[in-house]
């Protein structure tokens, strides 16, 4: 899929997949799989690193993950993320992040945020690079949010995210992330735009879906919010593989002739 046929996919109504990864062999795995576009979110602070939140991501760090990402899956559509802080700055600083991006092997951005990041979107836009908003739960503003928590259940909420989903689509977004916000909320929002939604934790009223590899995968047991649902029991399987290999080299099993010059 090319970014230029985003809108097409909501008209006709074909459901968008993304998927987040941030390596080359997980990228590899995408590349040969149906699935539409690869975000390489911010999130690999979390995923990759070991973080609690995203916010220690920097645009060096997501660098080095789209390069690894973009060699893998040469030909998906790749969207890596603006981390923290770094379209807040300065136009200047903004650009020089974007700049970055790009060169490392995006094919569009994504950023959190729709009040106050209006004229930063309008540029990139007319710079000839396309942008992907994201509101509802925005990870970099965890600390103000209190936590991951469903956004928009009070009506003012809902109203305000509503306004700023308007805001993205006229500042020239040509997509937009609903994270942690209610189905009917979500619902609305997907019919008032004409630019497509994609959800994670929106429900199934949005025009796609994004989920992390690994939560699919369900290679860590412990994360189970309402909204994933896990594809693969990953860490079992994967444990019982690394075990084996394990068994088999402390009973001699392994190297074996066969594995042997």
């Amino acid at each position: 899929m090319k970014i230029t046929e985003l809108k097409n996919a909501k008209l006709r109504n074909n459901k968008i997949t993304m998927v987040t990864c941030y390596d080359f062999w997980s990228a590899k795995i995408i590349a040969n799989t149906q699935v539409d576009m690869i975000l390489v979110g911010d999130s690999l602070a979390m995923v990759m690193h070991g973080y609690t939140t995203t916010v220690p991501t920097t645009v060096e760090l997501m660098c080095l993950h789209v390069q690894a990402v973009a060699k893998g899956a040469p030909h998906k559509l790749i969207v890596g993320d603006m981390p923290f802080l770094s379209y807040r700055k300065s136009l200047d600083q903004t650009m020089l992040a974007v700049e970055r991006l790009m060169q490392s092997g995006s094919h569009a951005v994504k950023l959190e945020g729709g009040l106050g990041n209006e004229e930063a979107i309008k540029h990139i836009v007319q710079s000839g690079v396309s942008v992907i908003g994201h509101i509802g739960l925005t990870p970099q503003s965890i600390h103000q949010l209190g936590g991951h928590k469903v956004q928009g259940s009070e009506d003012a909420k809902a109203n305000t995210l509503l306004t700023e989903a308007k805001i993205l689509e006229d500042a020239g977004c040509c997509a937009l992330v609903l994270e942690c916000v209610p189905e009917n909320l979500a619902d609305r929002i997907t019919q008032e735009l004409s630019i497509p939604t994609i959800g994670i934790g929106a429900g199934n009223k949005v025009d796609g879906q994004v989920l992390v590899l690994q939560d699919l995968l369900g290679m860590d047991p412990e994360f189970q919010p309402k909204f994933l649902r896990k594809y693969l029991n990953g860490f079992d399987l994967l444990k019982e593989a690394i075990d084996q290999y394990s068994a088999e080299v402390k009973s001699g099993a392994f190297p074996s002739a066969q594995h042997s010059y």
